[in-house]
Formats: structure tokens, sequence, C-alpha cells
């Protein structure tokens, strides 16, 4: 049976549970997440791997790359990802992650770029079960009407690291 690496994490958002497998990160989520025990499960069972508290090398560069965000350095992540989903998850995913630092799309703007505007509630439900908080940045996607809605997180946290990215651009 594989390995998942888990590790706490401390940010000046809270404190985030990371995972990480030799193919990259594969969870990054706010310990006061609803649904922790279930995220757990779904990604031990997904991978057919174990979850145990242990070092991995994926967490320093994950650490340091996060420490850099926070202090405005950093606009792109580069430590690897492991991802898993659905087709079109994974689509979805990919998409977050050519939104710009500092700017948001609407669930609506997402589904067009996928080519499928009528996907609008399944776009938010691939958004919602993205395991990986902040290096997939599902907090740029807001409300069609300009409102934060939908972060796991919590929309606090939404609107902060929406600001962060604002000032590290401005």
């Amino acid at each position: 049976m594989e390995i998942i690496y888990q590790k706490t994490i401390q940010t000046p958002l809270g404190e985030m549970i990371a995972c990480a497998m030799d193919q990259g990160i594969c969870l990054l989520e706010f310990t006061d997440r609803k649904n922790m025990e279930k995220q757990f499960k779904s990604l031990s069972k997904a991978l057919n791997a174990k979850i145990l508290e242990k070092e991995h090398l994926h967490f320093k560069q994950l650490e340091e790359e996060l420490t850099e965000y926070f202090e405005g350095k950093r606009e792109h992540f580069e430590v690897p990802l492991f991802t898993t989903g659905t087709e079109f998850q994974e689509k979805v995913w990919q998409l977050l992650r050519e939104i710009p630092m500092g700017e948001t799309r609407t669930y609506k703007q997402q589904s067009e770029f996928l080519g499928n505007p009528k996907a609008i509630r399944a776009v938010g439900t691939a958004n919602g079960i993205n395991k990986i908080a902040i290096l997939i940045p599902c907090h740029r996607v807001i409300g069609s009407n300009g409102e934060l809605v939908g972060y796991a997180g919590g929309i606090w946290r939404k609107q902060k690291l929406l600001e962060l990215e604002k000032a590290i651009l401005f």
C-alpha cells in the first residue's frame, strides 16, 4: 500500500494540513474546513494509500513558497501537484491555475472558457471539491453578481487572499 505523507503548516490565515506523495502535493486545506475527515478518506481511497504524519521533500518547497506568497514575494507556485479527479474536474482545476493572480472570474466565465456555458453548477461543484487550496486558486472565482461566494476555507479567507494578491500586483 502507498503512503500519503501529512504535515500541519502554519500560515497567516490559520493552520493548514498538507498531504504529499512522490508525484506532488495532493492536499492543502485549512484545518477548520468542514468535512476534513471525509477529505482524508476520499484521498486515501482514490490513491489506495495510507495517510501518515511524516516529513516529505515536497513540504519544504511548499512551506518556502507559501511563506513567499504570504510575504507578497511570489506570484506562481512551482511545487509539483498531484490531483485526483474526473476528466472534467481536472479541466476545471487546470483552468483555475490559469486565472492570473489579482484577477477574478465568475463561475459562468469559467464554464464558458470550458466551452460549456450551461455547466455553471458543475464548475462550482468541481471548485468546491478542489483539495489543494491556494495553489489551485479556487478563491479567484466569484459569483456573477461580484459577490464572494462558496469558499470552503471561509469567505473571510477568500477576501484576505484576494486582497493579498491585489497588493502584490499593485
